[in-house]
């Protein structure tokens, strides 16, 4: 829409308006007797120049999440024989005796590998086998990330307290012939 020009008459009969018009409150000052205000300059830090190929200066935050249950068994210091450690790990070393956990729950489990544990240690075997499964799979719906394998997850805490915790010297996952990430190597102190 465009703006058309006042005509003379409708100027005269604005300026009649104008001079007829008073102040509704005449003792508070008008605008223009106002000083303005004066802008203030905000000091803006200086960015530096971007450099292609430049290596950022800070690095990210790690998430605080706790790593799963294999990257904090695998992180644990060696106790046992640096040697013989390998040939575990390597799987060349037969397990003398094992414990098959699948399908208990964690009431049944937990006896039976105290008393399969300390029995091993009494008839002197040093290396055994604990098979717990990598549990069963299920979807996962909720906004709280759910661990798959309760006995997989609760087995090596159980084996670091006592009355295990003096019996065991090394935990560690077991190779792929003897179940790999479904079982757990344990070596034992000598008796």
């Amino acid at each position: 829409m465009t703006r058309r020009k006042l005509t003379a008459e409708e100027i005269d009969l604005w300026r009649k308006v104008a001079e007829s018009a008073h102040r509704l409150h005449p003792e508070k000052h008008s605008h223009e007797d106002r000083p303005k205000p004066k802008p203030t300059k905000v000091a803006r830090p200086r960015l530096s120049a971007f450099e292609m190929r430049s290596n950022a200066k800070q690095k990210t935050q790690p998430h605080d999440l706790l790593p799963g249950i294999s990257d904090r068994i695998a992180r644990q210091p060696v106790k046992m024989d640096k040697k013989a450690f390998s040939k575990l790990k390597r799987g060349k070393m037969l397990p003398e005796g094992k414990i098959d956990l699948h399908g208990m729950t964690l009431d049944q489990a937990h006896p039976a590998l105290t008393n399969f544990i300390l029995r091993s240690h009494a008839e002197g075997k040093r290396l055994v086998l604990v098979i717990t499964g990598k549990g069963k799979s299920k979807q996962d719906i909720g906004p709280i990330p759910t661990r798959r394998g309760i006995l997989k997850h609760n087995v090596p805490q159980w084996l670091s307290m006592p009355p295990l915790a003096g019996v065991v010297l090394q935990i560690s996952e077991a190779h792929l012939k003897h179940g790999g990430t479904g079982a757990y190597y344990v070596y034992l102190r000598r008796h």
